[in-house]
């Protein structure tokens, strides 16, 4: 009963090609929908204090979403536990169809108000790990079927430094923004700075810092990232 309880639900919320593993057990499976139950009653609170939600929200525990309105959600995301959104930008934060943000992971897009950051875009069948971070000053666009692994950093903002008779601080920023092309894997600990492009398909490496453009269907690492290996 329970099986068939979570297929209805995958078929109506997840992709149609996603099965789960066989060796999941009853009770695995009733605990599954019991969380899952209190997830979308936390998301139904919120959802109509969006700019947009085109289905169903699956809100973790203690969640801070700021600048709700600016948020738009499409079909089946699931925000897990602890999780904080700063939605404050220009463009506001569009997040496409069955994405999944796990828990302590933070999207910021403005740090302070005197200049106030572009905006997100997230495709659809993106998955971001646990403890990622996503500075949302220029734009960053993640294309869809993006992997993120555990504690993927992406900057999309630099300090501009030449002037050395003023605090760096007061000498503005450059803000060229992020793209992630979509089938990309960012490996766990990677670090993207502003004004790169990953390409299609493309690994890279855990623990990388990638500091310029990296071409599609290639795997990239090291500090700084080098292209290691050709997939095409």
């Amino acid at each position: 009963m329970f099986r068939s309880l979570l297929l209805f639900v995958i078929k109506k919320t997840l992709r149609k090609d996603y099965t789960p593993d066989p060796n999941l057990k009853s009770r695995d499976i009733f605990l599954i929908l019991y969380y899952k139950t209190f997830d979308l009653l936390r998301g139904f609170s919120i959802k109509y204090f969006l700019g947009g939600c085109n289905g169903l929200l699956f809100l973790g525990k203690r969640c801070r979403i700021k600048h709700k309105s600016n948020l738009h959600l499409g079909r089946s995301v699931n925000i897990g536990d602890n999780v904080e959104i700063n939605a404050l930008a220009k463009e506001g934060v569009h997040i496409g169809n069955n994405v999944s943000i796990l828990r302590n992971t933070i999207i910021e897009c403005t740090g302070v108000i005197r200049n106030l950051g572009t905006g997100l875009q997230i495709g659809n069948n993106v998955g971001i790990a646990q403890n990622c971070f996503i500075q949302v000053r220029g734009r960053v666009v993640i294309e869809d079927d993006v992997i993120f692994g555990p504690g993927v950093s992406i900057f999309s903002e630099n300090h501009n430094f030449s002037d050395t008779e003023k605090p760096i601080r007061d000498q503005g920023e450059t803000r060229i923004g992020v793209t992630i092309r979509k089938g990309a894997w960012l490996g766990s600990g990677v670090r993207i700075l502003d004004g790169v492009t990953v390409g299609e398909h493309t690994i890279i490496a855990a623990g990388s810092v990638v500091n310029k453009n990296v071409p599609a269907f290639c795997i990239a690492g090291g500090i700084p990232a080098k292209i290691i290996k050709e997939l095409k």
